[in-house]
């Protein structure tokens, strides 16, 4: 009788899975699809032939030994050990194989960090696969390691990420750095000990004086706005943290983080999409990867900070109305109402009482509205948008965080001849103006990505950073370097 081949490591196979899947990370489900996958093979190996790795089994290993070219931590992923004349140390090897296959895609999907955990407002859609189809696509391919490799984001602004990676480990800093004690906050005005030591960290001459002067933190707060930490000039235990980080350390540490930010997005973008980098303040249209369109936006102030997502946008609506929301109304608009029950009629609002006892408060369109003559909208939970904005001026600032969260967007009919169509010109949707609410709806629904970029690579290999806005990117940061 010929048995199908790795039938002899069945019975060592079903004894040992479970000890071959405690790993920390795994969760049970995962646990259970593996067993799941082995038993409808038969509980024959997948990666293991002879008394060693398969050709398939061996690209795999190679590219978990390779995790650190995409930012991920080769520790994760620890390749089993096995005697080769022992049988059940090969089956509980192949198995362990499996599941550090399965982590390692969906960690390159983006499951090292809960984006909902950091922040209510970073809610993206995550795209995380399931171990049977993991397991399935790799051991049906002819390179598995290849098909791995292809769970990382396939975006180029990822892929020139990965690049700028490699260079900065290629240059690694040895250079001591100076080590200053720990203490209290150190602001202007203050003396201390420690001030020749900040003074020489950050390049600058001694002072007859160990106060910490206006140079000192000015130049404290260059390096915290290169650091991603909010740039005030005092020397908290934060910035004394960064302070003690070479500077090629804490390079790859940013663009580590920056790239987990790209595994958020979905992997197909749309050939046309619209995106929203936050921290820029810009707004630009892609068309089948060329950037066809591009304009400055206004966003969310720290307090009101405009939340990270994907979405599709399938209508604006010109001359709109604004509901204000009820965050503005609480704060605003209900103690005004209190003091006088003009309040809101002086201003040109409009106030609708509901049957509950309830209050509404709407801004009827006109050049005053808030919203301007145009808005362009995909319906989320966060109840954001993208709209022009009669306060036009603003967009002459460089930093433009003034928004309750919605993004205002400079010169809009430039952005509505992008999404709407040949069928409605700059002209035809000018002679709207004015008249009543309008709604246009897209000729097909058009993907929209709302992400905080704070470090770019161009196409010539140069980084840029935008300040942290909201923190967001500290946060994953040091949601990384806590999992080490």
């Amino acid at each position: 009788v010929d048995l199908p081949a790795g039938t002899e490591y069945a019975a060592d196979i079903a004894a040992r899975a479970a000890d071959a899947l405690a790993l920390p990370r795994l969760a049970e489900r995962e646990r259970a699809e593996i067993l799941a996958a082995y038993e409808a093979n038969g509980n024959r190996p997948l990666w293991i032939e002879g008394r060693g790795w398969s050709a398939a089994g061996l690209r795999l290993t190679d590219r978990l030994g390779r995790a650190g070219e995409d930012g991920l931590r080769p520790t994760d992923y620890p390749l089993p050990a096995f005697e080769a004349s022992d049988k059940g140390s090969l089956a509980e090897a192949d198995v362990r194989l499996s599941a550090l296959a399965v982590l390692y895609a969906r960690d390159a999907r983006g499951a090292r960090v809960d984006p909902r955990r950091l922040s209510k407002l970073l809610t993206p859609t995550l795209s995380l696969p399931s171990a049977t189809e993991v397991l399935s696509e790799l051991a049906g391919a002819a390179d598995a390691g290849a098909v791995l490799a292809a769970y990382n984001p396939p975006h180029e602004g990822y892929r020139r990420l990965k690049a700028k990676l490699v260079e900065l480990r290629e240059h690694q800093d040895d250079t001591p750095l100076v080590r200053i004690p720990s203490g209290p906050a150190l602001k202007v005005g203050m003396r201390d000990e420690r001030v020749p030591l900040v003074r020489a960290r950050l390049g600058l001459g001694p002072t007859e004086e160990p106060v910490f002067d206006r140079s000192t933190a000015t130049a404290l707060a260059a390096f915290q706005k290169q650091a991603g930490l909010p740039a005030n000039g005092v020397l908290g235990a934060q910035t004394l943290a960064a302070l003690g980080t070479p500077a090629t350390a804490r390079g790859e540490q940013d663009v580590i983080a920056q790239m987990e930010r790209w595994r958020w997005l979905p992997g197909d973008l749309g050939a046309d999409h619209i995106m929203v980098n936050v921290p820029e303040f810009r707004v630009r249209v892609i068309r089948q990867g060329e950037v066809v369109h591009e304009t400055r936006a206004i966003v969310g102030k720290p307090e009101t900070a405009t939340p990270i997502f994907s979405h599709k946008m399938d209508h604006v609506i010109v001359n709109p109305s604004w509901h204000v929301p009820p965050s503005i109304l609480r704060k605003e608009f209900l103690p005004g109402l209190a003091a006088d029950p003009e309040y809101a009629a002086k201003r040109g609002y409009v106030v609708t009482r509901n049957k509950g006892g309830g209050i509404s408060v709407r801004q009827p369109p006109g050049e005053r509205n808030a919203l301007g003559w145009i808005k362009f909208m995909f319906p989320n939970d966060h109840a954001v948008y993208l709209h022009d904005t009669p306060n036009r001026r603003l967009f002459a600032q460089e930093r433009r965080a003034f928004s309750h969260g919605c993004v205002r967007v400079d010169n809009p009919f430039l952005l509505a001849d992008q999404v709407l169509g040949p069928e409605w010109t700059h002209d035809r949707l000018k002679r709207l103006i004015g008249s009543g609410e309008r709604r246009i709806n897209l000729p097909q629904p058009l993907a929209i990505h709302l992400v905080y970029n704070t470090h770019v690579v161009g196409a010539d290999g140069s980084l840029t950073t935008f300040e942290d806005l909201y923190g967001f990117h500290r946060m994953v940061r040091q949601a990384l370097e806590s999992r080490s």
